[in-house]
Protein backbone atom coordinates (compact mmCIF):
# COMPACT_ATOMS: atom_id res chain seq x y z
CA UNK A 1 0.00 0.00 0.00
CA UNK A 2 1.22 2.98 -0.66
CA UNK A 3 1.96 5.95 1.90
CA UNK A 4 -0.41 9.23 2.34
CA UNK A 5 1.29 11.52 1.06
CA UNK A 6 2.44 14.49 3.61
CA UNK A 7 0.02 17.06 1.93
CA UNK A 8 -3.14 15.36 2.42
CA UNK A 9 -2.43 14.79 5.99
CA UNK A 10 -2.46 18.79 6.73
CA UNK A 11 -6.36 17.74 5.97
CA UNK A 12 -6.35 16.44 9.66
CA UNK A 13 -5.15 19.76 11.05
CA UNK A 14 -7.39 21.91 13.00
CA UNK A 15 -8.53 24.98 10.88
CA UNK A 16 -6.48 27.00 13.27
CA UNK A 17 -3.22 25.39 12.94
CA UNK A 18 -2.79 26.32 9.30
CA UNK A 19 -2.93 30.34 9.89
CA UNK A 20 -0.88 29.95 12.86
CA UNK A 21 2.77 31.71 12.40
CA UNK A 22 4.43 30.39 15.61
CA UNK A 23 6.74 32.60 17.34
CA UNK A 24 10.31 32.30 16.69
CA UNK A 25 12.83 32.15 19.91
CA UNK A 26 16.52 33.31 19.63
CA UNK A 27 19.01 30.98 18.26
CA UNK A 28 20.51 28.72 20.93
CA UNK A 29 24.04 28.62 20.49
CA UNK A 30 26.95 26.73 22.13
CA UNK A 31 30.19 26.23 22.04
CA UNK A 32 33.96 27.54 22.42
CA UNK A 33 34.59 31.06 22.73
CA UNK A 34 31.13 31.81 21.46
CA UNK A 35 29.29 34.94 23.19
CA UNK A 36 25.38 34.51 23.76
CA UNK A 37 23.80 38.06 23.96
CA UNK A 38 20.36 37.36 21.96
CA UNK A 39 18.26 35.84 24.28
CA UNK A 40 18.02 38.23 27.34
CA UNK A 41 19.39 35.39 29.66
CA UNK A 42 21.23 36.24 32.63
CA UNK A 43 25.37 35.82 32.72
CA UNK A 44 25.57 34.68 36.33
CA UNK A 45 24.49 31.28 37.69
CA UNK A 46 21.44 30.88 40.26
CA UNK A 47 22.21 31.35 43.72
CA UNK A 48 24.31 28.96 45.05
CA UNK A 49 20.98 27.82 47.31
CA UNK A 50 19.48 26.52 44.08
CA UNK A 51 22.25 24.74 42.68
CA UNK A 52 22.04 22.81 46.49
CA UNK A 53 18.48 22.33 47.01
CA UNK A 54 18.04 20.47 43.58
CA UNK A 55 20.87 18.37 44.71
CA UNK A 56 19.22 17.66 47.61
CA UNK A 57 15.78 17.08 46.35
CA UNK A 58 16.95 14.96 43.39
CA UNK A 59 16.09 11.58 45.55
CA UNK A 60 13.14 9.37 45.32
CA UNK A 61 10.36 11.41 46.30
CA UNK A 62 10.50 11.94 42.49
CA UNK A 63 8.43 9.19 41.72
CA UNK A 64 5.38 11.38 43.78
CA UNK A 65 3.48 13.96 41.59
CA UNK A 66 4.31 17.70 42.41
CA UNK A 67 2.22 19.87 44.91
CA UNK A 68 -0.49 20.82 42.63
CA UNK A 69 -0.56 24.58 44.72
CA UNK A 70 2.83 24.78 44.27
CA UNK A 71 2.47 26.23 48.69
CA UNK A 72 6.10 26.34 49.19
CA UNK A 73 7.15 28.15 46.26
CA UNK A 74 4.12 30.72 46.79
CA UNK A 75 4.75 31.29 50.46
CA UNK A 76 8.40 32.21 49.54
CA UNK A 77 6.62 34.82 47.11
CA UNK A 78 4.28 35.72 49.35
CA UNK A 79 6.46 36.84 51.68
CA UNK A 80 8.71 38.56 49.73
CA UNK A 81 6.37 40.67 48.11
CA UNK A 82 4.37 41.27 51.40
CA UNK A 83 1.09 40.05 50.15
CA UNK A 84 -1.10 36.84 50.81
CA UNK A 85 -0.36 33.50 48.91
CA UNK A 86 -3.88 33.79 47.32
CA UNK A 87 -3.18 36.27 45.40
CA UNK A 88 -0.17 34.09 43.53
CA UNK A 89 -0.61 32.08 40.53
CA UNK A 90 2.58 29.84 39.43
CA UNK A 91 2.95 28.43 35.35
CA UNK A 92 5.70 26.95 33.59
CA UNK A 93 7.12 29.75 32.77
CA UNK A 94 5.58 33.30 32.16
CA UNK A 95 4.02 32.64 28.29
CA UNK A 96 2.58 29.67 30.18
CA UNK A 97 0.51 32.16 32.76
CA UNK A 98 -0.12 34.23 30.06
CA UNK A 99 -1.12 31.85 28.47
CA UNK A 100 -4.20 30.94 31.05
CA UNK A 101 -4.68 34.86 31.08
CA UNK A 102 -5.64 34.60 27.53
CA UNK A 103 -7.91 31.76 28.13
CA UNK A 104 -9.47 33.41 31.81
CA UNK A 105 -9.33 36.88 31.67
CA UNK A 106 -9.86 38.09 28.10
CA UNK A 107 -12.85 38.76 26.56
CA UNK A 108 -12.98 37.85 22.72
CA UNK A 109 -16.05 40.13 22.24
CA UNK A 110 -13.90 43.26 21.99
CA UNK A 111 -10.11 43.40 20.76
CA UNK A 112 -6.91 42.93 23.43
CA UNK A 113 -5.02 46.23 23.41
CA UNK A 114 -1.47 46.38 22.77
CA UNK A 115 1.92 48.03 21.50
CA UNK A 116 2.95 47.74 18.05
CA UNK A 117 6.73 47.06 19.16
CA UNK A 118 6.46 44.63 21.56
CA UNK A 119 6.83 40.93 22.59
CA UNK A 120 6.31 39.16 19.76
CA UNK A 121 4.37 36.34 21.88
CA UNK A 122 1.58 38.54 22.22
CA UNK A 123 0.26 38.70 18.74
CA UNK A 124 0.68 34.42 18.35
CA UNK A 125 -1.67 33.99 21.08
CA UNK A 126 -4.21 35.86 19.73
CA UNK A 127 -3.96 34.14 16.87
CA UNK A 128 -4.31 30.67 18.68
CA UNK A 129 -7.02 31.97 20.90
CA UNK A 130 -8.83 33.62 18.31
CA UNK A 131 -8.45 36.71 20.59
CA UNK A 132 -8.98 39.89 17.70
CA UNK A 133 -6.77 42.86 18.96
CA UNK A 134 -5.32 46.06 18.15
CA UNK A 135 -1.62 47.14 18.08
CA UNK A 136 -1.57 50.48 19.37
CA UNK A 137 1.97 52.28 17.95
CA UNK A 138 4.10 54.43 19.78
CA UNK A 139 5.40 57.32 19.67
CA UNK A 140 8.25 58.48 17.60
CA UNK A 141 10.35 57.82 20.80
CA UNK A 142 8.87 54.24 20.87
CA UNK A 143 7.27 55.20 24.13
CA UNK A 144 3.92 53.93 25.36
CA UNK A 145 1.22 56.57 25.11
CA UNK A 146 -1.23 55.81 28.09
CA UNK A 147 -4.14 58.16 25.95
CA UNK A 148 -4.03 55.21 23.33
CA UNK A 149 -5.29 53.01 25.55
CA UNK A 150 -9.04 54.15 26.25
CA UNK A 151 -10.52 52.67 23.47
CA UNK A 152 -13.16 49.74 24.56
CA UNK A 153 -11.39 46.43 24.87
CA UNK A 154 -11.54 43.29 25.75
CA UNK A 155 -8.13 43.38 27.86
CA UNK A 156 -5.27 45.38 28.17
CA UNK A 157 -1.69 44.09 28.04
CA UNK A 158 1.85 44.99 27.90
CA UNK A 159 5.34 45.04 29.31
CA UNK A 160 6.84 47.79 31.86
CA UNK A 161 9.58 47.85 31.19
CA UNK A 162 8.71 47.14 27.30
CA UNK A 163 10.52 44.74 24.84
CA UNK A 164 12.43 45.51 23.35
CA UNK A 165 12.66 49.04 23.73
CA UNK A 166 13.83 48.37 27.35
CA UNK A 167 11.65 52.36 28.09
CA UNK A 168 8.91 52.06 31.10
CA UNK A 169 5.91 53.78 32.20
CA UNK A 170 5.33 55.32 35.20
CA UNK A 171 3.32 54.00 37.84
CA UNK A 172 0.88 57.03 37.34
CA UNK A 173 1.18 56.42 33.70
CA UNK A 174 -0.24 52.92 35.37
CA UNK A 175 -2.39 53.43 37.15
CA UNK A 176 -4.40 56.08 35.00
CA UNK A 177 -4.61 52.84 32.16
CA UNK A 178 -6.42 50.88 35.11
CA UNK A 179 -8.61 53.26 36.21
CA UNK A 180 -9.98 54.38 32.60
CA UNK A 181 -10.35 50.55 31.96
CA UNK A 182 -11.67 49.23 35.50
CA UNK A 183 -14.38 47.03 33.46
CA UNK A 184 -11.40 45.35 31.79
CA UNK A 185 -8.13 43.44 33.03
CA UNK A 186 -5.18 45.43 32.47
CA UNK A 187 -2.03 42.59 32.60
CA UNK A 188 1.52 44.49 33.07
CA UNK A 189 4.48 41.91 32.34
CA UNK A 190 7.26 43.23 34.41
CA UNK A 191 9.93 40.30 33.28
CA UNK A 192 12.36 42.61 33.03
CA UNK A 193 11.20 44.74 36.33
CA UNK A 194 13.82 44.00 38.18
CA UNK A 195 16.71 45.64 36.66
CA UNK A 196 15.85 49.40 37.50
CA UNK A 197 12.11 49.31 37.12
CA UNK A 198 9.48 50.64 39.77
CA UNK A 199 6.80 47.46 40.33
CA UNK A 200 3.55 48.15 39.94
CA UNK A 201 3.02 45.42 42.70
CA UNK A 202 1.92 48.58 44.81
CA UNK A 203 -1.01 49.45 43.07
CA UNK A 204 -2.98 46.43 43.63
CA UNK A 205 -5.26 47.22 46.51
CA UNK A 206 -6.55 50.18 44.59
CA UNK A 207 -6.18 48.61 41.06
CA UNK A 208 -8.18 45.42 41.38
CA UNK A 209 -7.97 45.00 37.59
CA UNK A 210 -4.59 44.87 37.54
CA UNK A 211 -2.46 41.19 37.11
CA UNK A 212 1.14 41.32 37.12
CA UNK A 213 3.07 38.74 35.36
CA UNK A 214 7.24 37.78 36.35
CA UNK A 215 9.79 35.05 35.25
CA UNK A 216 12.68 33.86 37.07
CA UNK A 217 13.84 33.92 33.50
CA UNK A 218 15.70 36.75 33.99
CA UNK A 219 17.33 38.26 37.17
CA UNK A 220 16.87 35.13 38.90
CA UNK A 221 18.77 32.73 36.57
CA UNK A 222 16.67 30.51 36.25
CA UNK A 223 15.19 30.09 32.28
CA UNK A 224 16.32 26.63 32.00
CA UNK A 225 13.87 25.72 34.93
CA UNK A 226 10.63 27.62 33.05
CA UNK A 227 9.10 29.35 36.33
CA UNK A 228 6.16 31.95 36.32
CA UNK A 229 4.23 33.53 37.86
CA UNK A 230 1.16 36.59 38.26
CA UNK A 231 -0.13 38.22 41.18
CA UNK A 232 -3.49 40.22 41.27
CA UNK A 233 -6.58 39.86 43.20
CA UNK A 234 -7.54 36.40 44.30
CA UNK A 235 -10.85 36.48 42.59
CA UNK A 236 -8.70 37.15 39.34
CA UNK A 237 -5.97 33.88 40.51
CA UNK A 238 -8.82 31.70 41.31
CA UNK A 239 -9.94 32.37 37.16
CA UNK A 240 -6.57 30.74 36.41
CA UNK A 241 -6.06 28.23 38.89
CA UNK A 242 -9.94 26.73 37.36
CA UNK A 243 -7.99 27.31 33.46
CA UNK A 244 -4.95 25.51 34.86
CA UNK A 245 -7.01 22.48 36.68
CA UNK A 246 -8.35 22.08 32.96
CA UNK A 247 -5.44 21.85 31.49
CA UNK A 248 -2.27 20.47 33.77
CA UNK A 249 -2.70 20.61 38.03
CA UNK A 250 0.84 19.90 37.89
CA UNK A 251 2.71 22.71 35.80
CA UNK A 252 5.99 22.58 38.06
CA UNK A 253 7.56 20.05 38.42
CA UNK A 254 9.29 19.09 42.50
CA UNK A 255 12.43 20.27 41.73
CA UNK A 256 11.22 23.59 39.85
CA UNK A 257 9.33 23.99 43.13
CA UNK A 258 12.18 23.88 45.61
CA UNK A 259 14.86 25.39 43.22
CA UNK A 260 11.99 28.85 43.11
CA UNK A 261 11.66 28.97 46.41
CA UNK A 262 15.48 28.68 47.64
CA UNK A 263 15.88 31.32 44.80
CA UNK A 264 13.60 33.78 46.10
CA UNK A 265 14.95 33.40 50.07
CA UNK A 266 18.44 34.66 48.80
CA UNK A 267 17.76 38.24 48.59
CA UNK A 268 21.53 38.84 49.00
CA UNK A 269 22.44 37.23 45.47
CA UNK A 270 19.41 38.23 43.84
CA UNK A 271 20.49 42.04 44.31
CA UNK A 272 24.03 41.66 44.14
CA UNK A 273 23.80 39.76 40.37
CA UNK A 274 21.31 42.30 39.29
CA UNK A 275 22.78 45.19 40.53
CA UNK A 276 25.97 43.90 38.14
CA UNK A 277 23.79 43.73 35.12
CA UNK A 278 22.58 47.19 35.78
CA UNK A 279 26.03 48.66 36.15
CA UNK A 280 27.86 46.67 33.18
CA UNK A 281 24.27 48.16 31.15
CA UNK A 282 25.03 51.47 31.95
CA UNK A 283 28.72 50.78 31.07
CA UNK A 284 27.98 49.16 27.83
CA UNK A 285 25.74 51.98 26.75
CA UNK A 286 28.07 54.72 27.00
CA UNK A 287 30.45 53.13 25.44
CA UNK A 288 28.02 52.01 22.10
CA UNK A 289 27.09 56.21 22.47
CA UNK A 290 31.01 56.89 22.65
CA UNK A 291 31.05 55.20 19.04
CA UNK A 292 28.32 57.16 17.16
CA UNK A 293 25.78 54.94 18.15
CA UNK A 294 21.89 55.97 19.75
CA UNK A 295 21.13 53.63 22.48
CA UNK A 296 17.24 53.92 24.10
CA UNK A 297 17.66 54.47 27.56
CA UNK A 298 16.83 50.89 29.68
CA UNK A 299 15.86 49.26 32.60
CA UNK A 300 16.04 45.67 31.24
CA UNK A 301 18.72 43.36 30.55
CA UNK A 302 19.51 44.59 27.53
CA UNK A 303 19.96 47.35 25.05
CA UNK A 304 18.45 48.33 21.96
CA UNK A 305 20.70 50.47 19.76
CA UNK A 306 21.11 52.13 15.72
CA UNK A 307 24.34 53.57 14.36
CA UNK A 308 22.93 56.33 11.39
CA UNK A 309 25.15 54.62 9.04
CA UNK A 310 26.27 50.98 9.73
CA UNK A 311 22.58 48.84 9.18
CA UNK A 312 21.54 46.61 12.16
CA UNK A 313 21.26 43.80 9.65
CA UNK A 314 25.10 44.30 8.85
CA UNK A 315 26.18 44.74 12.26
CA UNK A 316 23.94 41.40 13.19
CA UNK A 317 25.93 39.19 10.63
CA UNK A 318 29.41 40.58 11.03
CA UNK A 319 29.44 39.67 14.73
CA UNK A 320 27.94 36.22 14.00
CA UNK A 321 31.22 35.37 12.03
CA UNK A 322 32.89 36.31 15.14
CA UNK A 323 30.91 34.14 17.07
CA UNK A 324 29.35 37.02 18.80
CA UNK A 325 25.26 36.29 18.92
CA UNK A 326 22.98 39.43 18.85
CA UNK A 327 19.11 40.25 18.21
CA UNK A 328 17.74 41.85 14.96
CA UNK A 329 14.63 42.04 14.37
CA UNK A 330 13.03 42.69 10.49
CA UNK A 331 9.92 44.32 11.43
CA UNK A 332 9.00 48.09 11.08
CA UNK A 333 10.33 51.13 12.89
CA UNK A 334 12.85 49.20 14.81
CA UNK A 335 14.52 47.19 11.75
CA UNK A 336 17.39 49.05 11.80
CA UNK A 337 17.87 48.08 16.08
CA UNK A 338 20.11 45.49 16.74
CA UNK A 339 19.17 44.36 20.85
CA UNK A 340 21.97 43.28 22.98
CA UNK A 341 21.85 41.13 26.00
CA UNK A 342 23.57 42.60 28.59
CA UNK A 343 26.07 39.76 29.68
CA UNK A 344 29.26 40.08 31.95
CA UNK A 345 31.83 43.06 31.38
CA UNK A 346 34.42 40.53 29.33
CA UNK A 347 31.56 39.57 26.95
CA UNK A 348 30.43 43.31 26.81
CA UNK A 349 33.88 44.66 25.62
CA UNK A 350 34.35 41.90 23.17
CA UNK A 351 31.26 42.98 21.82
CA UNK A 352 31.73 46.67 21.48
CA UNK A 353 35.01 46.07 20.66
CA UNK A 354 34.27 44.19 17.73
CA UNK A 355 30.92 46.66 16.92
CA UNK A 356 33.92 49.49 16.66
CA UNK A 357 35.81 47.66 14.28
CA UNK A 358 32.62 46.96 12.00
CA UNK A 359 31.63 50.66 12.24
CA UNK A 360 35.12 51.69 11.79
Amino acid sequence: MKSQKHTSLTGLWNPVVEGLAPYTPGEQVEGEGVVKLNTNENPYPPSPHVIDIIGKRADETLRLYPDPEAKELKSALADFHEIDASQIFVGNGSDEVLGMIFSALFHRSSPLLFPDVTYGFYRVFCRLFGQPCRELPLTEGLELNPADYLASNGGILFPNPNAPTGLMLSLDQIRFIADKNSESVLVVDEAYIDFGGETAMVLLKRCQNLVIVRTFSKSRALAGLRIGYAVAHPVLIDALARVKNCFNPYPLDRLAIAAAAASVKDRAYFNKTRRQIMCTRERTARKLKEIGFHVVPSCANFVLASHPVVSAEKIKNELQKKQIWIRHFKAPRIENYVRITIGTDREMDICVNEIQKIVD
